[in-house]
């Protein structure tokens, strides 16, 4: 089976995961006046790329990946009990969980894997988004380095797609954006193949204020 194909189901809006509810604290953000045109978006998503969420989610990924290949359940336990302790607001528990539980529905009921259902002995709360595709990407034998690549790219293009609803950038400068980012993302996915647990660890402050403002925000399009 071809890497890019499940990939490109998985991470593609159409698949039901909700990821269209959410903007990752990027509404209150627009509304401070800290996003308000595309250097300044793709500033922000830089940092959450190279210092903050993603490059946090993308460490997790990858051990969870090898985990679930080498079907320690011991280790991947403590992968999906760190992946909930590290979502520092209760909206980032909501978007990771929410869109990890809907996953793990998903591909049970369309692309089943044994891993998948390891998953569920191995631990039996709620599942971290990161962890989530992980352990199905390994369950279907995809190689992690595109895995990792194809992840952050759709996280990018998710926060993309939701500036451009709140009017920070156009469509095009959307484009922009993301296309200016991928040279990021293909470090910050070869460095987190790298990576262990150990290098968990961001510094992107004001995105994690971003998320803690939003819940109490008055007027609000997205669900974090």
């Amino acid at each position: 089976m071809s890497a890019h194909l499940p990939l490109m189901v998985w991470l593609s809006p159409s698949f039901p995961v909700g990821a269209f509810a959410y903007s990752h604290g990027l509404e209150w953000a627009f509304e401070a006046g800290d996003l308000h045109d595309a250097e300044t978006l793709r500033d922000w998503l830089d940092a959450l790329v190279r210092h903050g969420s993603l490059h946090n989610d993308l460490i997790l990924f990858a051990a969870a990946f090898r985990a679930t290949q080498e079907k320690d359940e011991g280790a991947l336990r403590e992968v999906a009990e760190l992946a909930l302790a590290l979502a520092n607001s209760a909206e980032r528990r909501l978007e990771t969980v929410t869109q990890g539980n809907a996953f793990v529905a998903a591909v049970k009921a369309s692309w089943p894997c044994e891993a998948i259902g390891r998953l569920g002995k191995a631990w039996d709360g709620d599942v971290a988004y990161p962890v989530a595709v992980a352990v199905a990407s390994a369950g279907h034998a995809l190689p992690l380095p595109a895995c990792l690549e194809a992840y952050g790219l759709a996280f990018v293009a998710n926060l993309v797609s939701a500036s451009v609803r709140l009017g920070i950038v156009g469509q095009t400068d959307g484009q922009r954006v993301t296309a200016a980012l991928v040279p990021a993302l293909h470090e910050a996915a070869a460095g987190a193949e790298r990576a262990t647990l150990d290098d968990l660890g961001g510094c992107a402050l004001r995105s994690d204020i971003a998320s803690l403002r939003h819940e109490t925000q008055y007027s609000r399009l997205f669900r974090s």
